[in-house]
């Protein structure tokens, strides 16, 4: 895991870099070793101000948000990387133990790529984020024209 202040740059590795944000650090924890243990670097943020700081700072290659967060919550941290050019178009995930209906359209609206609902199993985690990424370039494409 990189450490705060000490982020990889994308040319020391080609692995993923995966930016997890949760206020929880057993969950951060967990997730965090076993996106490791698949093959993503992974920076970590507790709270949605940290989140936006850690996205500029370091450019992940994807962002898993938790929505209910300390200082700020993911719904505004996600409109706020949106909203900035250089953050974009980096695909969020929103990752959340929110399951009410409407509620994963309120992630899309804000912005989130898709959407996970935990507890999930980490290996589930790992095939959404994969299947996230090969779609981030027809994405990118789509919003281009």
């Amino acid at each position: 895991m990189a450490q705060p202040g000490i982020e990889m740059s994308k040319s020391e590795t080609d692995r993923p870099r995966v930016l997890l944000v949760d206020d929880y650090p057993d969950a951060r924890e967990m997730y965090s070793e076993y996106l490791q243990f698949s093959g993503f670097d992974v920076i970590e943020a507790a709270n949605g101000q940290e989140a936006l700081q850690r996205a500029s700072d370091a450019s992940p290659d994807i962002i898993l948000m938790d929505l209910s967060l300390p200082v700020m919550d993911g719904w505004e941290a996600t409109r706020r990387l949106k909203a900035d050019p250089h953050t974009a178009d980096i695909p969020v995930v929103a990752l959340t133990g929110h399951a009410l209906q409407g509620i994963s359209e309120g992630a899309r609206q804000a912005g989130c790529d898709a959407f996970v609902t935990k507890p999930c199993l980490p290996e589930d985690l790992v095939l959404e984020i994969r299947k996230v990424l090969v779609d981030a370039p027809t994405r990118k494409l789509e919003a281009s024209r």
